[in-house]
């Protein structure tokens, strides 16, 4: 793509416990390779248990920050990996439902994919918008208020003043990643 993110700033969300580990560390990876400084966040800071698909655990990482520590103001974007475990978790941590009010008040970018867009709705922020998640969570953003939900490996919906980013499963994180640096650097 060749887009240059020099100079922005993006915090990644995670709980410590069933994070879907290429929703975390593809991300992390992309988005620094396009010159971001990518900070991720943990719920209660410290080792985060990383998991391939829901069951099998994988390997531990570092955060660099407690949720409840962080500021949107520091940062250009939000993105919240999916993951059953980490989305459950997520859209009951009220440091995750305040970060996500906070950046979307300011205007600012959030991307979640997969089941990540749980936070979204028990943070009050998807009416109007039209996403897409994994195929389970579509009833639950119908029912949220979403303007609309489809089925495509990333979604962007700019609309009540912010910009939102969408996409399904690990199979769309090369689309993901590419749509939030587009956004950023845009």
């Amino acid at each position: 793509m060749g887009a240059s993110l020099n100079g922005k700033n993006i915090l990644i969300i995670t709980s410590n416990t069933g994070i879907e580990r290429d929703e975390l560390l593809k991300p992390l990876e992309a988005l620094r390779g396009f010159g971001a400084r990518v900070t991720h966040g943990a719920s209660e800071g410290g080792t985060v248990q990383t998991f391939v698909g829901d069951t099998e655990k994988d390997r531990t990482v570092e955060s660099n920050a407690k949720l409840a520590a962080l500021s949107a103001s520091d940062f250009d974007a939000l993105v919240i990996p999916g993951g059953t475990v980490n989305a459950d978790t997520l859209r009951l941590d009220t440091a995750a439902l305040g970060l996500i009010k906070d950046f979307v008040e300011a205007g600012k970018t959030v991307a979640a994919i997969c089941h990540g867009p749980w936070a979204l709705i028990n943070a009050g922020v998807v009416e109007g918008k039209t996403l897409t998640s994994y195929k389970s969570v579509r009833l639950d953003l119908e029912n949220a208020g979403a303007a609309g939900w489809v089925d495509a490996e990333v979604k962007q919906c700019d609309a009540n003043g912010w910009t939102l980013i969408t996409s399904r499963t690990p199979d769309d994180l090369p689309a993901f990643n590419e749509a939030i640096a587009k956004a950023l650097a845009g």
